[in-house]
């Protein structure tokens, strides 16, 4: 009697032991499934290398994660997109900074007119400023990369060679650029990119501030006539991609550095993406018959006389709010001057 129980007891002890096991197999082999919420249409630029980051997700992992793409907004609007992904609406989104301006505001300093020449310089530095300032804002969601456009200059209806001829002139901007535009005298009308073609069309914008890639992949070269050359004024926009928290950090530690492996190579290819869809916007408008017109030396220093202040008040605002924006300041105007050839 006493041998039958020692052996349902071994019986019961093997059972159970087949069992763990088979739950931990089942917990490996388990798909981990997450959704990525992206504003800009599929054709563009940023949404198939953005859709070939889930699929490198996919592949390095050996099919343990997917992520299904949700281009154009079809997911959540651009502006509410890092707050969905911090309440677990989606596990992924990709959108810009400054479509919530004050949300971010030491990021801010990626945005200003620092006289920016490349995409994919301006990429590094935002990714180099991440890492050294670590900015609170960011902390509620887990960052993945970050990149940011080529130089923005001024795109428009009507030739613009001087400060005069832009004075009233109506500039589609937004986030910090609508500052640009003031400093320059036009009169900032504020939309996503996604309205510029009509706006311009329809009158409701003369002209719009802008990386020259949009007119190709946005078509403005159908709307607008001229390109002002003000490379030593230029800014540019922060775009995040990031995660939800508490989903990051419930994926295995092997899977995390693989993600992390492929964020930094997607840091290199959106860089150098920037800079050869600028190339190629620029092509597409003068074969369109677009007209460049570069600033005399003596007009481009007039340019960023005007925008200094906005740089000012940067440091100002953020030391308001006890951030170190002059530090932020110093930081990208120094690696700009060093990586610009």
């Amino acid at each position: 009697m006493k041998r039958d129980w020692v052996k349902r007891i071994l019986f019961l002890a093997f059972g159970a032991g087949v069992g763990l096991l088979c739950a931990q197999a089942y917990a490996q082999d388990k798909v981990i499934s997450l959704n990525y919420a992206h504003f800009m249409p599929a054709p563009t630029m940023q949404a198939q290398l953005s859709d070939q980051w889930c699929k490198e997700v996919e592949k390095v992992t050996q099919g343990k994660v997917k992520v299904t793409f949700f281009p154009g907004g079809t997911l959540s609007p651009a502006p509410q997109i890092y707050d969905n992904v911090v309440k677990g609406i989606a596990d992924v989104g990709f959108s810009i900074f400054s479509y919530t301006r004050g949300r971010f505001p030491l990021t801010e300093v990626v945005d200003l007119p620092l006289g920016y020449k490349s995409g994919y310089v301006a990429t590094k530095l935002i990714n180099e400023y991440y890492k050294k300032f670590n900015p609170k804002e960011m902390e509620d969601a887990k960052v993945m990369y970050l990149h940011a456009h080529g130089p923005g200059i001024l795109v428009t209806k009507t030739p613009v060679e001087k400060l005069e001829d832009l004075m009233g002139m109506k500039i589609r901007s937004t986030g910090l650029s609508g500052k640009i535009v003031a400093a320059l005298g036009g009169a900032p009308v504020g939309m996503p990119i996604t309205e510029a073609y009509d706006a311009l069309s329809r009158g409701v914008a003369e002209g719009i501030l802008t990386p020259v890639e949009a007119l190709k992949q946005w078509k403005l070269a159908e709307v607008t006539k001229c390109v002002t050359e003000n490379y030593g004024s230029a800014y540019s926009v922060g775009f995040f991609i990031v995660m939800n928290k508490e989903k990051w950090n419930s994926l295995p530690s092997d899977i995390q550095k693989a993600i992390e492996k492929v964020n930094e190579q997607w840091i290199e290819k959106t860089g150098k993406a920037w800079d050869e869809i600028d190339k190629d916007g620029k092509e597409f408008a003068l074969g369109k018959g677009m007209k460049f017109i570069p600033l005399s030396k003596q007009e481009e220093t007039r340019w960023n006389e005007r925008v200094r202040p906005i740089l000012e008040d940067y440091v100002k605002e953020m030391k308001g709010k006890s951030l170190p924006g002059e530090e932020a300041l110093k930081f990208a105007q120094d690696y700009l001057n060093a990586n610009h050839k």
